[in-house]
């Protein structure tokens, strides 16, 4: 750990997206699996079975990853982008790829990121939103459907504390707790009682929010009571109703007011207790809720019996977690060296990547085949 930084400052409040700080903590950061993008920030399109230093840099605070590109930001609060852009989510002005980490403009006010389906969001230091890349279903909250290759404000407001991304739509927490959703809504995913497309921001009832994450289709959230909540497709049980029913307005995930954190894969849940305790529920064909099967569930169900798990991440049809030791571990499919271990492996319970303990978080993939991991 540099000189310097605080560990105990840096704080994941929720797919995602990844963390809001108080205090600047300097990370290395490493990047592992489908690179055929450039979107492994190494200079080339190859894949990495186990994880590679992006740059040899220490000066990273967090990062989000998207389908086919990744962002992240410095201690500078500088904002940088590699990968795809085919829909200018790079926000380099342009659609051009680039396979090694490019600044976004000149600026050093960024504070939170996300990345999501060929589009991303960021939030600055004074509370404004900021969204570019793809927009055909007014993801990026401008009132229109137009693209962007450079970042637009959403709005005027500067009261903005947390974004999420899904596959063609958005989420957001303000300072105050209201939660707004905007974007694709053919599920129901923006939780308003419709199906209907959202161009802007809309509020989803009246109540007070302190975490949300957005998968594939689905969007979740954790209320301050503690309870957790959850809208949007529901296809493989990932809503955790113990039914396979689509809801396009909030339904509240089991009874229990101890929930922590949430986190979404692109067709599955991870959810963190006070406890300790980890649970997971929705589409697991490869193995990416931790049961040792490849079974779906459509409630929760406890991953072994550990009380020391502290963030987790949903991938595309992966998963991983850090444990409060500091140590990282994924599960899922391994098909191109997702998951760390060197090989292409696909495992169904939980697998340690290497031995180290500096790992602090995981940057959210819900639609990719790659992980990305801030390490103290």
């Amino acid at each position: 750990m540099p000189i310097g930084s605080d560990k105990g400052n840096f704080i994941k409040p929720g797919f995602d997206p990844l963390a809001v700080q108080t205090t600047s903590v300097e990370q290395k950061l490493y990047a592992w699996g489908y690179g055929g993008a450039g979107q492994l920030g190494q200079g080339n399109t190859t894949n990495y079975s186990s994880p590679v230093q992006v740059g040899s840099l220490y000066t990273w605070s967090q990062a989000a990853v998207g389908y086919f590109h990744a962002l992240a930001i410095k201690t500078d609060a500088s904002l940088w982008a590699w990968g795809t852009s085919n829909s200018g989510q790079l926000g380099q002005g342009n659609t051009t790829n680039y396979s090694s980490p490019v600044q976004v403009g000149a600026l050093t006010n960024w504070l939170t990121v996300s990345a999501g389906y060929r589009f991303s969001m960021a939030i600055k230091t004074d509370g404004s939103l900021w969204g570019w890349g793809q927009n055909n279903f007014g993801q990026l909250a401008q009132g229109n459907t137009n693209d962007y290759s450079s970042p637009v404000q959403v709005g005027a407001e500067t009261n903005w504390s947390i974004i999420s991304t899904g596959t063609n739509f958005s989420a957001a927490l303000k300072i105050d707790g209201t939660l707004y959703v905007w974007g694709q809504n053919n599920y129901g995913q923006v939780g308003d009682g419709t199906t209907i497309t959202r161009l802007t921001p809309g509020q989803i009832g009246a109540d007070t929010w302190s975490k949300v994450a957005t998968g594939g289709y689905t969007t979740y959230g954790i209320k301050t009571n503690g309870t957790i909540w959850a809208w949007g497709n529901n296809g493989q049980g990932q809503l955790g109703q113990g039914n396979t029913t689509t809801y396009s307005s909030p339904v509240q995930v089991g009874t229990l007011t101890t929930w922590l954190s949430i986190s979404a894969g692109r067709y599955h849940a991870l959810a963190v207790k006070t406890d300790g305790t980890l649970w997971t529920w929705g589409y697991n064909a490869q193995g990416q809720l931790a049961d040792g099967t490849t079974n779906n569930k459509s409630s929760p169900i406890q991953v072994g019996s550990l009380t020391t798990w502290s963030k987790t991440t949903g991938g595309n049809i992966h998963s991983g977690a850090t444990a409060s030791d500091g140590t990282l571990w994924t599960w899922g499919a391994g098909s191109t060296g997702q998951l760390g271990h060197g090989n292409t492996t696909s495992y169904s319970s939980p697998v340690q990547v290497g031995a180290l303990t500096t790992w602090s978080v995981l940057a959210r993939a819900s639609t990719a085949n790659l992980f990305i991991g801030l390490q103290l």
